[in-house]
């Protein structure tokens, strides 16, 4: 297949999107910092073409590889740490194995010797200042998160293939177009592409939200395997909060910021009683919990892609508000809260996109406090149109919210925006709750509105670095 055209960075393009319907698996995902379409979709990425160029036939042959990352994955690739997730990924590494301790060691190897391991099996001549190149003004034609990698036997390529990061850490392979899918769904009893849909199916069916995806996630997989997925996403949540509550330090990147969550957890275990009386006393803690995931996924520690890096800290700080603040909370609900923020999430995957890039954060936090939301109505007792109104509410009030990270970093403001969109979803739940249901915008209007205000939005407000806070704010 003949490379796709590469088109000027602000210009127009087709956009990608994954061939398959979204289950449970393909909102959660347990990986490291800090941002999912920049670091967790390249570096599976690279993994894949490292294993693509072993299998061929005349892999013995290959000299060398070469990356090049179009668009936003060069623009703001130093500080997402796209490199490094090229070169993890090229030796044999993905996200959920990867030993965040282990990092620096691998790459600096890598940098070291002018050579790398591919998937761990075939040391080839790789120097980063020459085989992986940032091009910073163009992108590939499909999706602003572009990659073309190419293996070659001396000067003549053998091997090519080009990947787009959509968002979430998923990836599309051009060279899969065409291919029939192999939808994760395809014997699902409530198939389902719009909220309409998803409630309609529950009505009819006298199922909650969550009961409607579970029925679904039984096409794959018994409902044992299906929980302990669930058990294990929760318990990764909870510990990225007790870790990020308990490391001390500056944050890497070069802005100097020291982490704000121990000290913070310190001062909130210390609070005396009168200011435990305080009703919003809650929303510190959630501030804390939402805060510490979003320090450790900008450490690059180990954190769950929900529904994206950027935005790990929302559903993790509402679901540990939920277990913490209100009664009732079980293993059980637990599970219901991400089945439903897991509904949730496969509505903006199948209708828009959550990928910074494309749509800017409103499609990263906003798309989290959307989901959250609903997720908390879910298990404090609404109904499925309560939930269907809190994810409503929980977007509407995100529209046209820009990704503008300082240095390319995810830090400012990201990790205090998580805090932000924490708090907006304990709301629009409460909000939602204390309605009947009924309400003027409905869930796929919001999504759509999304999705325009996102394709109309300019591309230096979208994970460039170009615009917004990145060029307004000095960081020495």
């Amino acid at each position: 297949m003949p490379e796709s055209p590469v088109v000027p960075l602000f210009g127009p393009g087709t956009r990608l999107r994954p061939a398959v319907p979204i289950g449970v698996t393909d909102c959660f995902a347990i990986g490291i910092g800090p941002s999912s379409s920049h670091t967790v979709g390249p570096m599976r990425a690279a993994h894949r073409f490292a294993r693509d160029v072993l299998e061929q036939g005349d892999a013995d042959g290959v000299t060398a590889v070469t990356v090049e990352l179009f668009g936003s994955l060069a623009l703001t690739g130093h500080g997402h740490q796209t490199d490094v997730a090229v070169l993890l990924g090229l030796s044999g590494w993905l996200p959920e194995t990867v030993d965040p301790d282990a990092v620096d060691g691998i790459v600096e190897a890598v940098r070291t010797t002018r050579s790398i391991t591919l998937d761990h099996r075939r040391i080839i001549p790789f120097d980063p200042d020459r085989h992986l190149l940032f091009r910073k003004d163009r992108v590939l034609e499909g999706h602003p998160n572009g990659m073309r990698f190419t293996a070659c036997e001396r000067d003549r390529p053998v091997l090519a293939r080009e990947f787009h990061s959509v968002g979430g850490g998923a990836i599309v392979c051009r060279e899969d177009a065409g291919r029939p899918p192999s939808g994760h769904n395809a014997n699902a009893p409530y198939p389902f592409t719009s909220a309409a849909e998803l409630l309609a199916m529950a009505r009819g069916a006298g199922l909650s939200i969550a009961g409607v995806i579970l029925a679904n996630e039984r096409a794959l997989r018994d409902d044992r395997d299906t929980f302990a997925f669930l058990d294990t996403v929760r318990s990764a949540m909870m510990d990225s909060i007790e870790r990020g509550c308990r490391r001390e330090g500056m944050l890497p990147g070069g802005l100097n910021l020291r982490r704000r969550a121990p000290a913070l957890h310190r001062d909130l275990n210390a609070a005396p009683p009168d200011r435990a009386a305080d009703p919003l006393h809650g929303l510190d803690w959630v501030s804390l919990y939402a805060l510490a995931v979003n320090e450790e996924n900008a450490a690059g520690g180990r954190i769950v892609t929900a529904p994206t890096n950027g935005a790990a800290g929302v559903i993790p700080a509402v679901l540990k508000y939920y277990e913490t603040f209100c009664q009732g909370a079980s293993p059980e609900k637990a599970r219901d809260f991400l089945l439903t923020a897991a509904g949730i999430g496969a509505l903006y995957k199948t209708r828009a996109s959550i990928s910074a890039a494309e749509m800017g954060c409103q499609g990263e936090v906003g798309v989290a406090c959307s989901m959250a939301a609903g997720a908390l109505a879910a298990v404090l007792g609404g109904t499925p149109e309560q939930v269907e109104n809190a994810a409503e509410i929980g977007m509407e009030h995100n529209l046209g919210l820009t990704c503008d990270p300082v240095r390319g970093l995810v830090q400012v403001p990201c990790i205090e925006r998580n805090t932000m969109g924490a708090v907006k979803a304990i709301n629009a739940a409460r909000l939602a709750l204390r309605g009947d249901g009924t309400h003027l915008v409905p869930l796929d209007a919001v999504i759509e509105t999304m999705r325009q205000t996102g394709e109309d939005m300019r591309s230096k407000y979208k994970e460039t670095g170009l615009g917004g806070l990145a060029v307004n704010v000095v960081a020495c």
